[in-house]
């Protein structure tokens, strides 16, 4: 059978890459890909643009591809599941109404206020609506989103007032352009935040391994905010009475929700949550796929067939499906282009792969492109090197012997990615 991943970045990688693995696989494209992937074993790209839906069927009937997976969040918020649903052509993702749950900040904060499931206390506003009063009211710091589809950079945590004021009308002036129109002001939530991904069809479910991610760009968690700067898998921080609580509390009242409300769900649902100090989870985000970097170092630790798993939840058999995960840790970190999140440079030639190809791990790549036999960097985010190992300190070890066999000019990554799990493993 032959796979399609709609998609180009390090997750699409990871997908390919394990889709590749499976014994009922002849072949596997990547649309549009990056340079890892056109170098994978079985695994070719295909110049069509993840947001170019028309052709992404076109080409899946043309070459009769059995199952389509979809990376993004935009075409996926854009249809295209309902697009191929109405070709009769197998796409693995929720419809477009069920991925509202990304593509709408506000719609999931109703969402979830009217299925009683726990989320920061907020408001949203529109330009003509907006009540600058009601900022001052509340207490600070204050977070304030943009409503659509960002590109991860539509979330800023405002320490006063007048910065929340001032941010609220930047971005209800235009600062996101569309995404801006409606926006979510929310309090501060305090804790610390849990990866916690599944893969659903209707209220079937498999929790898949936990995680955690870094959103900061500079160690210590400090620095801008950013789609993420490394992440590892298991997160100890879920321990199982956790797991227990975040299935009963967040994600089994999400898939009856959604299901009540005419919309059922099929796809990788990942929740964003932050974990009081009282162990109450809370809900930050939804987002309709699976996460980036979470997902490199969680199919790293995946046993069972990626694609028989996707059947799975398509076929509605999830409920009679065993995953099977490697008893490791994984851990991947992120190495950046200089000057990530903001402005950075493209084009520098990437240093070290093939020695790093020889050490235990994996190198998967995001911003890249090939230039003849060169690897370029061509985004913000260029690889995630994932270690494995018995503990998350010894995963940390081989991700770091891998980084260090890489460089460009202006490389920027953070040393410390796992630096929470180590502390308690060492306590």
């Amino acid at each position: 059978m032959k796979i399609l991943i709609v998609g180009g970045g390090g997750r699409e990688h990871a997908l390919a890459w394990k889709c590749a693995q499976s014994l009922r696989v002849d072949h596997v494209f990547v649309a549009p890909g990056n340079a890892g992937t056109a170098l994978e074993p079985n695994v070719s790209n295909v110049d069509v643009a993840a947001e170019d839906s028309n052709a992404l069927l076109t080409f899946a009937e043309a070459e009769d591809v059995a199952l389509t997976i979809v990376g993004p969040e935009g075409p996926l918020v854009s249809g295209i599941v309902d697009r191929f649903a109405a070709a009769n052509r197998p796409c693995f993702g929720p419809t477009r109404a069920a991925a509202r749950l990304e593509g709408s900040k506000a719609f999931t904060k109703e969402f979830l206020k009217k299925h009683r499931i726990p989320t920061a206390g907020y408001a949203t506003f529109t330009a003509a609506d907006f009540d600058a009063d009601y900022v001052r009211a509340q207490r600070v710091p204050l977070v304030v989103k943009a409503d659509g589809l960002a590109a991860g950079k539509g979330v800023m945590i405002c320490e006063t007032h007048e910065s929340a004021i001032e941010t609220a009308t930047a971005i209800l002036g235009g600062s996101f352009g569309a995404a801006g129109n409606t926006i979510v002001i929310e309090e501060f939530l305090r804790g610390e935040e849990v990866s916690f991904i599944v893969v659903a069809h209707d209220q079937q479910v498999i929790p898949l391994a936990t995680s955690q991610d870094h959103k900061r760009r500079d160690d210590g968690d400090a620095g801008p905010n950013t789609g993420g700067m490394g992440a590892y898998s298991p997160a100890p921080i879920v321990t199982p009475a956790l797991h227990e609580r975040i299935m009963r509390e967040v994600i089994q009242p999400t898939l009856r929700g959604l299901a009540s409300d005419g919309n059922p769900y099929t796809g990788f649902l990942y929740a964003g949550l932050m974990i009081a100090d009282d162990g109450a989870p809370k809900v930050l985000e939804f987002n309709c796929r699976f996460g980036d970097p979470e997902t490199q170092p969680i199919l790293m630790r995946l046993k069972s067939d990626l694609v028989a798993l996707c059947e799975a939840a398509r076929n509605g058999t999830l409920d009679r499906f065993e995953i099977q995960w490697d008893s490791r840790a994984a851990l991947g970190v992120v190495m950046a282009a200089g000057g990530y999140p903001d402005g950075y440079r493209r084009g520098d030639s990437i240093d070290g792969l093939e020695a790093a190809a020889r050490l235990p791990g994996k190198v998967f790549h995001a911003g890249t492109r090939l230039e003849g036999s060169r690897v370029v960097t061509a985004g913000g985010r260029v690889l995630c090197a994932v270690g494995l190992g018995d503990t998350v300190r010894a995963a940390q070890r081989q991700a770091y012997a891998l980084v260090d066999a890489i460089h460009w000019d202006l490389v920027q990554y953070r040393r410390d990615i796992g630096h929470r799990a180590i502390a308690r493993e060492q306590t």
